[in-house]
């Protein structure tokens, strides 16, 4: 069973600006040429192998989810698939629940190819892959005055994402320890 530890992200056109150096009480303005540009990205990151994988949709809803499950089924073809993730609504939709009823039609659940699991609710502070999300926006903000348009924001996203290996004590929290009781 491969376990995956899924997110979105939805990156906005403001979520590049960074900070400069200026005069106190002064206001330095920085032209923004599009307030509502946004991308939705889906993200998995494999539990054991820390390898993630991202892609861009439209927006986060039922559709998208079932096409990025579709993804990820193509990924790992063959192997049954554990996704963690939190409580967003779509996670919970009804093309998500008839696509997960079909992949694991007349199996027993043991056996599902597809089984989904929440986080506890209202604890993003357990997905490592929010550290993933942040890490990319900090890039951003490092490199804002690189990227003047939003296509160039999600070039830049996009190819932090490819090259940033994560390495987030957060995975230690689900690995098993052996105890003495």
């Amino acid at each position: 069973m491969v376990v995956l530890l899924e997110d979105e992200c939805h990156l906005l056109w403001g979520d590049c600006l960074g900070y400069v150096w200026g005069k106190r009480g002064e206001a330095i303005g920085v032209e923004m040429t599009n307030h509502r540009a946004r991308q939705t990205y889906y993200g998995a990151v494999n539990f054991v192998s820390r390898e993630f994988h991202v892609q861009e949709f439209s927006a986060g809803n039922g559709e998208n989810t079932v096409e990025y499950v579709k993804l990820l089924m193509q990924i790992y073809a063959g192997k049954k698939l554990l996704l963690v993730w939190d409580g967003a609504t779509y996670h919970r939709d009804q093309n998500l629940k008839a696509f997960l009823a079909e992949v694991n039609l007349g199996l027993e659940e043991k056996d599902w190819r597809v089984t989904c699991m929440p986080f506890a609710p209202n604890a993003a502070e357990q997905n490592p892959v929010e550290d993933i999300w942040l890490a990319g926006k900090n890039h951003l903000r490092r490199s804002f005055a690189q990227n003047k348009t939003f296509a160039k924001v999600k070039e830049s996203f996009r190819t932090f994402l490819h090259s940033f290996t994560l390495d987030s004590v957060k995975f230690d929290w689900y690995e098993p320890v052996q105890q003495i009781i």
